[in-house]
């Protein structure tokens, strides 16, 4: 599944122009509107949550009991941590009643063109109230930011509708993935 775009955000008409002593230095001052997201992240604070970017407090083995209550295979924390400190972007949900994870998901690329989303995982307890497309929402916008436009994800059948909304969309002009298989080269 991939999502092409481009993000173009209209600078506002009042641009501040700063200049120093020198000509050849100059400040530009713009506030530019923030992303309108489906939950502000006061809506996720007023609702005990909070969001991070930043592996240092994520404790690796709650987040390996989300991948297993999802269906993912238990993983190998170590390797976990590996491929997070090789992650160009991440985003989780904590909640602060528990302090553990509940939502989570990550990007990896080439930090210009492309990037590939990674791991989309909500702890079924908190299923249903939005924490999937906060976490989506800002991941991607996170990417576009960056101009990175071609955002590829992996998705199971049964989710496929989940990620629709969000501008996913199967195979956009023909483009078909293929996974390498050890099964299929130790057949020949």
């Amino acid at each position: 599944m991939l999502l092409h775009g481009i993000i173009s955000t209209p600078l506002p008409s009042s641009i501040r122009l700063k200049s120093s002593n020198y000509p050849q230095n100059l400040t530009i001052t713009a506030q530019i509107p923030t992303k309108k997201f489906s939950i502000s992240d006061q809506d996720l604070e007023s609702r005990g949550f909070n969001l991070r970017r930043s592996i240092s407090d994520l404790n690796l083995d709650h987040l390996n009991s989300i991948f297993v209550a999802v269906g993912f295979p238990r993983r190998d924390t170590k390797k976990i941590r590996v491929a997070l400190e090789n992650t160009d972007s991440l985003l989780w949900i904590e909640y602060s009643k528990t302090e553990r994870p509940v939502a989570f998901a990550r990007a990896t690329g080439d930090g210009v063109f492309n990037a590939i989303i990674w791991d989309v995982v909500v702890d079924p307890s908190f299923q249903g109230i939005g924490l999937g497309k906060a976490v989506m929402e800002r991941l991607v916008e996170e990417l576009l930011q960056k101009g990175i436009t071609n955002i590829a994800l992996y998705s199971e059948p049964r989710v496929l509708g989940f990620y629709r909304p969000l501008g996913f969309a199967a195979d956009p002009d023909g483009i078909r993935g293929m996974v390498y298989s050890r099964k299929q080269k130790n057949r020949k």
